[in-house]
């Protein structure tokens, strides 16, 4: 009984876990304290660590997955790497077993979704109607500049260069500085915002010295107005690649712009390469047609076809 009195907790594991892990080498470390605060802890946290099972973390997966299965897989890779932390520090023998490997996640499919040529009017109309202008001008740098949530979110005047026209960001995803090109209308938005001496945001929050933090409840206002519930904020990151793709730009410029490390990542716009590959072998077609002297492709398509031979007796 002394020997399990002094056994850590899941909750004294978790609190390690965020001070000598995620806020040390992880950018995302608010996301990991979000899901620890909302669904492991609850499930967990008075348990002792050695107590936990792979069956008590593959009870809590399907749990979150009856409504979250993506939030689900998410949640089973933080337990894991929490507890590959708990064998590294003690909390856990080395060769123990670590409870969230070896469980299914549920199926994901990579998500396509982007704002349709037919969608912008209505978007435009439910954003400018919006009363904060900072909300307003996030949503239009979202959809011009192609930057993610975060990094918007926490840019600083002192990293915006009118005259050079690019922003500067200093804490990206990969670690390193990344200038982003801002274009003629990027920069007239960014010349309209007011500006505080206490607050070198670009986007200032209501907190004396803070950025804007609650866009997510603004933005699920806008996209139930413009008709588009299913867009989430980041599919307006996604909807800058999709664009770019249909007007011709390569999946490297593409990578570029949305500044992804690996090429793979910006695979999911392949297709619209495929349509304008379509689109060159459909004006190959016509133009090789047209010099040959043919008729049209619907005409040769619908030409009856000429019979062989003498025609036979119908027979009686």
């Amino acid at each position: 009984k002394k020997i399990e009195t002094q056994e850590h907790t899941f909750r004294e594991l978790s609190v390690a876990y965020m001070e000598r892990h995620a806020k040390i080498h992880k950018k995302t470390w608010r996301t990991d304290e979000n899901r620890l605060k909302r669904y492991i802890i609850p499930a967990f946290g008075s348990l002792r660590v050695k107590a936990i099972r792979r069956n008590d973390v593959a009870v809590l997966h399907h749990k979150i997955g009856k409504k979250t299965p993506y939030e689900a897989n998410r949640n089973i890779k933080l337990l894991s790497i929490i507890f590959n932390c708990a064998k590294e520090w003690g909390y856990l023998e080395e060769t123990a077993i670590n409870p969230a490997n070896g469980i299914k996640p549920f199926k994901e499919e990579e998500r396509d979704r982007y704002v349709t040529q037919e969608e912008l009017p209505n978007l435009a109309k439910a954003i400018d109607r919006e009363e904060n202008i900072y909300v307003r001008a996030c949503l239009w740098l979202y959809l011009l500049a192609g930057v993610r949530k975060s990094e918007l979110l926490q840019a600083k005047w002192n990293d915006v260069s009118i005259d050079h026209q690019e922003l500067r960001l200093p804490d990206t995803k990969s670690g390193k500085p990344r200038y982003v090109p801002l274009s003629g209308q990027a920069i007239i938005i960014l010349q309209s915002l007011p500006r505080f001496e206490d607050n070198p945001y670009v986007l200032p929050g209501k907190k004396k010295g803070c950025h804007l933090v609650n866009i997510d409840k603004p933005w699920r206002r806008i996209r139930e107005v413009a008709g588009i519930k299913d867009v989430r904020l980041h599919d307006l990151r996604r909807t800058v690649g999709s664009w770019l793709g249909q007007s011709g730009s390569s999946l490297h410029l593409i990578g570029k712009v949305l500044g992804h490390s690996d090429l793979k990542t910006t695979a999911i716009y392949s297709r619209f390469a495929q349509d304008h590959v379509k689109e060159a072998l459909e004006n190959h077609g016509k133009r090789l047609m047209g010099i040959a002297g043919k008729e049209p492709v619907a005409e040769i398509v619908n030409m009856p076809a000429k019979r062989r031979g003498k025609k036979k007796k119908a027979r009686t």
